[in-house]
Formats: C-alpha cells, structure tokens, sequence
C-alpha cells in the first residue's frame, strides 16, 4: 500500500462515516463504528481514524463527542442528511445523562432537527430532552417542549443547562451561575425560587442550544 492510500480497512471506515453521516446528520463514535463494522476493539478504530485524519479524508476534534467532519461535506450532500438527535427522556429524570458518544443511535429513540433550526453538520455531540412543568416558560420554554442540548461538562454564567444534582438524584433545567462560593440553579419563572447548592453537587450535563415546541 502506497503512503497516501488508505487500506481496505480504512476505505471501508471511512464508508462508514460518509453513509452514516449521510443518513443521520451525525457523525458516528468510535464505538458505532467499532460494533458495526465488527473491529476487535476501539482502539483499533482510533489507530485507523487518525490514519485518514493523517490522509486528509476526516477532520477529528476531541473535544467534542462525535467529533468527525468530512472536510468535503458539500452543500449537495448536506441536503440528502436529515438531522436526528438521541431523545434520552424527560429533564426531570432522576439518573445521569449518558455521554452521546456512549449512546447506541440503533436503539435509542431519535428525533428529527429540521435544518433551520440546527443544520445537520452541526448536530455533533447534540441530544434531546423532553421538558416537564413550567420553570422556563419565560425563557419560552414550556411543559412538553423539546431543548435541544449539546453535551458539556462545564458552563458560564448565564447559560442554560441541564444540570444534574447529584445528592438529589435529579436533573434540572435552569440557567447556571457560579457566586460566593455556590451554585444558583435559577428559573425563568418569577414565581418559583432559585436553587442553591454547593459547587460539588451539581453536574454539568449538556447546554440548551434550540427548542422544538410543543403543539399540543
């Protein structure tokens, strides 16, 4: 195999992305390809994606969760994807949020994103949750909507978010502010009080960055 020419394997890799990409506005994680295309182990896959990385055929970047772009990912090609994201339930679930990139998209319940609200080459590393009760509703974000959140572990102040309590056993949507040596949880509700808690009890898990509404 010349220098510049990618392996059987590695073709069939980077097939995988495009087809995936194509079909679902997503980027696999190393782990899809890994079940998918039956390879003894992640690291294999990691080995192989830097070599197209290397080759120019895939753009990586770790800091997100299913961080592969296609750096010809052209506008003709874009129009065939149809975005869907992960839906992991309701916001006021009790357990933890999975990392996307753990998340198996063959098995998970999955919504579509139109494209005017988040083009699909943006929708990396991207989930849903389903909204409960009202203590966003003057953020415009009411029982039954839909957020659209990108996962993260850290945020500003200001943002909203999905933040976990960990002694509560709860997750939360509100805008986070770090003061005084605590963290404010705070509504978009003026009738309903902000929530205080120390720095390490609240789990950063994931940043709104769209809202689908709810007609019902």
């Amino acid at each position: 195999m010349r220098r510049h020419e990618m392996s059987d394997r590695q073709a069939e890799i980077y097939q995988y992305i495009v087809d995936f990409i194509r079909e679902r506005g997503i980027s696999p994680s190393i782990r899809d390809i890994q079940r998918d295309l039956h390879i003894s182990s992640t690291s294999v896959v990691s080995y192989n994606l830097n070599v197209l990385e290397r080759l120019g055929k895939i753009i990586r970047n770790d800091k997100i969760s299913r961080g592969i772009s296609l750096p010809n990912l052209t506008p003709a090609l874009l129009n065939q994807a149809v975005g869907r994201v992960p839906l992991l339930g309701t916001i006021t679930a009790g357990s933890p949020l999975p990392d996307p990139e753990e998340i198996d998209l063959n098995s998970a319940d999955q919504i579509v994103v139109p494209a005017d609200v988040i083009p699909p080459n943006r929708l990396n590393g991207v989930y849903a949750m389903r909204v409960r009760g009202q203590s966003m509703i003057d953020a415009l974000i009411d029982d039954g909507d839909i957020v659209l959140l990108r996962w993260q572990e850290t945020a500003e102040n200001g943002q909203m978010v999905a933040a976990r309590l960990i002694d509560e056993n709860a997750v939360t949507l509100k805008k986070f502010y770090r003061e005084d040596g605590r963290i404010r949880l705070q509504p978009a509700n003026a009738t309903m009080p902000p929530i205080y808690t120390a720095p390490d009890n609240v789990q950063i898990q994931g940043r709104v960055i769209g809202v689908l509404r709810s007609l019902l």
